[in-house]
């Protein structure tokens, strides 16, 4: 039985990324129920950096992330995780309201938010109907690299000394004698700390630990890749309705990438698509523009784990301080990876600095008590 200062559960982008943080100056157990890690999430993502995405909360940690995801140091990875690709939030003329909220919303943040009229946003989207007249583009808007990304952050682990265990499902950890006793598969290790980056098996894990769950729940995203004509611009911004009912990118060869931005809630599971939901998302495509549609070429479902208000849930347990939430990202884990993991490092180790203009406050654990 090894001893590890830290064990993290779940080898995602929430995982990987800490890892990365925390094996420079700590030794660290990585542990992975499936075979390969990023499975669930990380590997099902749309991979877009957002600013505005997940709300003014959660917008620090994406702003601060910008930075490394767009020039990363030489030795994490050669050249930027990110490209500019934009994206444009566009509504009807009865959509206005919400519009002037996410401007408002977003007035004090420093995001860079333009007003688009009706030939702004046409000229952006060919084929656009014209029923779509308010546009809201955000120039700044990038095309993530999650591949390589999150592989990064597991070789960055690797080099620093950090132990990946995959196909260990956590089977229990035991608080005794000032260690976690944790067994997961026919992985067994003591551990000072435990790091519950399980995501939509987070409170599952927070069982297992006898630690109070904190009703982060999983819910399922839907994403079609479709064949349509005419071929889709290779620069066609990331398209999201203002109402939040789809959203929509370029993906290779003229191909097309497009949610209904669905939440459906399920248990923690391996996430499959529901052929309402794609219809559903081909429907509201078609009320967008006039393209014509030939076929579903791919279509998958990931998991989206949020907290009760919906904000990323990072730091020690308020119950036990050998463990340590770091879970609830939702659908903005990968675009927040970098400062929320710099942010976990911090409250876990003081040699690590804390992300610039964010407040850890805001994601404490301890807002559930």
């Amino acid at each position: 039985m090894s001893d590890f200062e830290f064990a993290i559960i779940g080898a995602g982008i929430a995982g990987a990324s800490l890892a990365a943080q925390l094996s420079a100056r700590a030794s660290v157990a990585l542990i992975e129920a499936e075979a390969h890690p990023g499975y669930h999430s990380t590997g099902r993502s749309a991979a877009f950096w957002v600013e505005c995405y997940g709300g003014p909360a959660v917008q620090p940690l994406t702003t601060a992330s910008g930075p490394f995801l767009a020039a990363p140091p030489a030795d994490f990875h050669d050249g930027p995780l990110m490209h500019k690709r934009g994206a444009l939030h566009i509504g009807t003329s009865d959509q206005t309201l919400m519009a002037d909220n996410m401007l408002a919303e977003f007035a004090a943040s420093g995001v860079h938010i333009d007003v688009s009229d009706r030939a702004a946003v046409a000229a952006r989207v060919p084929g656009l109907r014209s029923d779509w007249t308010h546009g809201l583009w955000e120039p700044d808007c990038c095309d993530i690299d999650v591949a390589n990304l999150h592989g990064a952050y597991l070789r960055q682990a690797k080099q620093q000394g950090a132990v990946l265990q995959c196909n260990s499902r956590l089977n229990a950890a035991r608080w005794q004698n000032g260690a976690w006793q944790i067994a997961a598969g026919s992985f067994n290790c003591l551990a000072k700390i435990i790091i519950n980056a399980a995501g939509a098996w987070a409170d599952d894990v927070a069982q297992l630990a006898q630690v109070r769950p904190l009703g982060i729940q999983p819910y399922r995203r839907t994403i079609a890749q479709l064949v349509v004509s005419p071929d889709v611009p290779a620069d066609l911004p990331l398209v999201i309705g203002l109402d939040g009912s789809f959203y929509f990118k370029p993906d290779a060869g003229g191909r097309l990438w497009l949610s209904p931005h669905d939440e459906t809630a399920t248990s923690a599971c391996d996430a499959a698509p529901e052929e309402w939901d794609v219809a559903t998302a081909i429907d509201r495509l078609q009320t967008v523009v006039d393209w014509d549609i030939h076929r579903v070429e791919h279509k998958w479902a990931g998991l989206r784990s949020f907290a009760p208000d919906r904000l990323p849930v990072i730091g020690r347990d308020a119950a036990n301080d050998a463990f340590f939430w770091f879970a609830g990202q939702g659908g903005f884990g990968i675009q927040t990876a970098p400062a929320a993991a710099q942010l976990a490092g911090s409250l876990l180790n003081e040699a690590i600095a804390a992300p610039p203009k964010v407040d850890a406050a805001v994601y404490t654990p301890a807002r559930f008590r």
